[in-house]
């Protein structure tokens, strides 16, 4: 029979170790660890001190997991020979593998001071270059040769046959920006 409340008491001791937005996840978490090890383990009841271990580590995998949330990566990505030497020198803010996590709305200064958000500096690769728009040259270099012969016919005002409408009116959906 699983003794829940004996389950949670032992979980409230060990939920002040996580963050406080965390801490009730982490209950639950020890909880059901401690119900799936004692269903697992049979008629024998578990002591005392081995339902602390298992919440001890309950907690370390919360802590690893939320590790590798914030940096992308955890100590069990590196080598055997990696973890030591991080372990001897105390490396372990400064991963050598690991990546911060940047914000969008992080201000990031330009050679001139100006101060931007990171999200306004990523490129949109739906959005159009208006200033290539402009520069026909440009355009006409990876227009395919057809749409140029219609927009010629078209500037010289001889009418379009059925499937030069047909092609340019393609091009017109495919170029077109939807708005919803």
């Amino acid at each position: 029979m699983l003794d829940w409340n004996k389950y949670s008491a032992i979980a409230e001791r060990f939920q002040h170790k996580a963050i406080a937005q965390d801490r009730e996840d982490l209950k639950h978490n020890i909880i059901l660890r401690l119900a799936e090890v004692a269903q697992n383990n049979g008629d024998t009841p578990l002591s005392e001190p081995t339902m602390y271990r298992i919440a001890s580590l309950e907690v370390v995998h919360y802590w690893r997991e939320h590790y590798k949330l914030t940096n992308g990566l955890d100590c069990h990505s590196c080598n055997k020979a990696q973890r030591e030497k991080c372990h001897k020198d105390w490396l372990y803010g400064d991963c050598p593998k690991a990546f911060k996590v940047e914000y969008l709305s992080k201000p990031i200064a330009d050679g001139e001071g100006h101060l931007t958000e990171l999200g306004e500096l990523i490129a949109d690769d739906k959005a159009l270059d208006l200033e290539a728009w402009l520069d026909a040259k440009v355009w006409l270099l990876g227009c395919p040769k057809r749409l140029v012969e219609i927009a010629h016919k078209r500037d010289k005002g001889i009418a379009l046959d059925g499937k030069d409408r047909e092609y340019l009116s393609q091009w017109r959906k495919r170029e077109q920006v939807r708005l919803l």
